[in-house]
């Protein structure tokens, strides 16, 4: 009898613990708005966030007819004072004066060293794009000429590097082919001048591309990555990125469409996603997730919620003064900046 009243405490105290961990972190929506005004072009999607100082963001997305199309070039935006700037033309995929390809996927970083890094590829297609990059070290006054990356080496895919605490780059990326989608990491110690690729469970039956990198402690990194398969999957490495373990699935669904996630200061986990499968809902619903533990996640946040529409492909960052910044496709005629408040 005795066994079976602790074991009842105790079964009590753990339940109790698993409502006080969820109810430990509470969002507040602080801000929203679509980022551009009068945009220059008809259709633009995959819009990527950095801070670049304390109060000074920059975002880009990549804009023209529709996705895909040649007119496709990479634009960036600049808010200093609460107000977004008119977009700038950064980059667009003209090989000659009779070739030219889309742009695709901008990811903006920006590195301990001050250096501003901002990737992005070219190509007509996921399967035989490439990867390119343009760096300053004013903050964005300046930039260099954008360079091709090395062969085998498309930059960040979709979603944001993560820099560790011995100043490594860890970029997530994956490649697209006809075949099979797989995941990948590109790591530089040298601040970004060469990468060496890392795979992510080759053998993996799932389709899986587009990771974000969440960081626990004792150098054990989480990766989350959008899947064919109507379900986020996730890996874990347990040495800072130098391996891999097997994919599995998570318990979110997925409509095959893009997600991006973040390591709060505090610890938590915050991912931004669409709540849907494919063909039921599809991308018309975008909820903020938290997870303590990177295993059980928690909706804490309704960003958007139709019958129809498309809210998708989001980035999120946390700012140096702890608020959450999250932009994200707008119907694909414009991107909606975010700014979450922690509500503990």
């Amino acid at each position: 009898m005795r066994t079976i009243k602790i074991f009842s405490v105790l079964l009590l105290l753990g339940c109790m613990h698993a409502n006080i961990s969820t109810a430990q972190i509470k969002l507040r929506r602080v801000s929203g708005a679509l980022i551009y005004d009068q945009p220059p072009f008809p259709s633009c999607h995959a819009s990527t966030l950095v801070e670049v100082k304390p109060g000074k963001w920059m975002a880009a997305a990549f804009g023209g007819t529709h996705e895909g199309n040649k007119d496709v070039c990479i634009w960036l935006s600049v808010n200093e004072k609460g107000t977004w700037s008119k977009p700038v033309k950064m980059a667009d995929g003209i090989m000659s004066d009779t070739l030219r390809h889309p742009c695709w996927n901008p990811v903006l970083f920006k590195a301990s060293t001050g250096k501003l890094f901002l990737f992005y590829k070219v190509g007509p297609s996921p399967s035989t794009w490439w990867g390119m990059v343009m760096t300053s070290t004013n903050d964005g006054k300046t930039w260099t000429k954008a360079e091709r990356l090395p062969d085998g080496i498309l930059g960040p895919i979709k979603n944001k590097p993560v820099e560790l605490a011995d100043g490594t780059i860890l970029s997530p990326s994956s490649s697209e082919t006809k075949d099979s989608w797989k995941a990948h990491m590109e790591k530089s110690t040298d601040h970004g001048k060469t990468w060496t690729l890392i795979p992510v469970d080759p053998q993996t039956p799932f389709n899986l591309i587009q990771p974000s990198i969440l960081i626990h402690p004792d150098k054990k990194l989480q990766i989350i990555c959008r899947s064919k398969e109507n379900i986020l999957v996730q890996a874990f490495s347990s040495d800072n990125g130098n391996s891999w373990g097997t994919v599995t699935k998570t318990s979110l669904p997925n409509p095959n469409s893009g997600t991006d996630a973040v390591t709060l200061k505090n610890g938590w986990q915050v991912l931004i996603y669409n709540p849907t499968v494919q063909g039921k809902g599809g991308r018309a619903k975008l909820n903020v997730a938290v997870s303590k533990d990177g295993n059980i996640w928690t909706d804490a946040a309704v960003l958007e919620n139709e019958e129809t529409g498309e809210f998708s492909y989001p980035a999120v960052v946390q700012a140096t003064d702890g608020t959450i910044h999250i932009t994200y496709t707008y119907n694909r005629v414009n991107v909606k900046y975010v700014v979450m408040a922690l509500a503990n």
